[in-house]
């Protein structure tokens, strides 16, 4: 265990000297919280002059259960926002990727890498603090942001409005999903850093994995799906089955040999 502190207190010493890592960590989970409530409050001072765009038949229907016992213009908000659970997801995805890029490939550019597949720690440990190192900031961001998002609904919407960012599907994703696409992310940039030499390389190839998020928030934007308690937990699932997948293979493919001797 203290080989894993050891290496997880280093690569956060290294790391957070990136700009861009501090960006991702610092700046990202504020831009992202901010959005939402930036829209709340247009929503809010444009009540009485978008009355009829608040009071959508059509989002009434579209959302069915999500906007049970509230008006029509809290159903639209409480829509509106709801596209921002999965925008929340993206912040755990993207983080860990920019992290993890430079864990790797960043030490091998600075000469730090090989001392440290040169010491006694094994694989599966050195991996556990990469991937841990990595999810730690992530998952702290995430929940920091969404408690922002909070504290500025309870300012600016009606406590109905409030009441419903603690519905299932959003402590799900926020308090479940989103620690478990972490780890998807981490291993995927592990598995990826270990194979090319580039860390701008590893950290585009990685971003693929938030592609489907997107396509998702896509999806709920034209009304095509409403993510709701259902799809939170069917995403899990397929999450959860992929991390063990994906933690097999960081083991299987990460080769300290041939890290050392291919990056020559």
């Amino acid at each position: 265990m203290d080989k894993i502190t050891t290496v997880i207190a280093k690569e956060w010493a290294e790391v957070f000297k990136n700009k861009l890592v501090l960006f991702s960590v610092l700046f990202l989970p504020l831009i992202l919280a901010a959005i939402p409530l930036v829209m709340l409050f247009v929503f809010r001072q444009a009540s009485g002059s978008m009355s009829a765009e608040l009071n959508d038949p059509e989002i009434m229907e579209l959302a069915g259960a999500l906007c049970s016992g509230l008006s029509a213009a809290d159903c639209t908000i409480v829509y509106t926002l709801n596209l921002f659970v999965l925008m929340f997801m993206i912040l755990p995805v993207a983080i860990p990727v920019t992290i993890a890029a430079y864990s790797i490939v960043g030490e091998k550019t600075t000469r730090s890498l090989e001392p440290l597949l040169a010491t006694p720690i094994t694989t599966a440990e050195l991996l556990a603090a990469k991937i841990i190192a990595a999810i730690v900031p992530a998952v702290l961001a995430t929940w920091v942001a969404f408690g922002i998002f909070l504290v500025g609904v309870r300012l600016l919407a009606s406590p109905a409005i409030f009441g419903e960012f603690f519905a299932a599907q959003w402590l799900l994703a926020i308090l479940v999903v989103a620690p478990l696409l972490t780890l998807l992310s981490a291993c995927v940039a592990v598995i990826v850093s270990s194979r090319v030499s580039d860390p701008r390389v590893a950290e585009q190839l990685s971003s693929v994995v938030i592609l489907p998020l997107i396509l998702l928030v896509i999806g709920q934007s034209v009304g095509l799906i409403l993510i709701d308690r259902q799809v939170i937990l069917l995403m899990g699932a397929i999450v959860l089955v992929l991390d063990a997948v994906l933690l097999w293979l960081a083991v299987r493919l990460f080769q300290r040999e041939t890290i050392l001797t291919r990056w020559k």
